[in-house]
């Protein structure tokens, strides 16, 4: 639900969204962030890009191609899903 949460930020937020604006919105820790976009980022669904605003260093993300292809198409299996309780709605392809 972490993973999923952090894209919907990520998908409904500009170009680019700050590492303290995705932990805030989501609530979750640093370190909770850092390990799940680790593994989006090695999925392919994630791009990080580090730099500085004045002395402090920054991370910001943004969804790829991938991701959002990814995050729309578990949206639509998970709207199947909710409106078919009685059946089971097919798995999504790459989620």
């Amino acid at each position: 639900m972490t993973r999923l949460s952090i894209c919907g930020v990520l998908a409904a937020g500009a170009e680019w969204v700050e590492f303290a604006v995705v932990r805030d919105t989501v609530g979750i820790s640093d370190s909770v962030l850092s390990k799940h976009s680790r593994v989006l980022e090695d999925a392919g669904y994630l791009e990080v890009r580090k730099g500085a605003v004045g002395r402090r260093p920054r991370t910001w993300f943004r969804l790829t191609p991938k991701g959002r292809t990814a995050f729309t198409d578990h949206l639509t299996w998970l709207q199947n899903l909710a409106q078919a309780p009685d059946r089971p709605a097919p798995a999504p392809q790459d989620a």
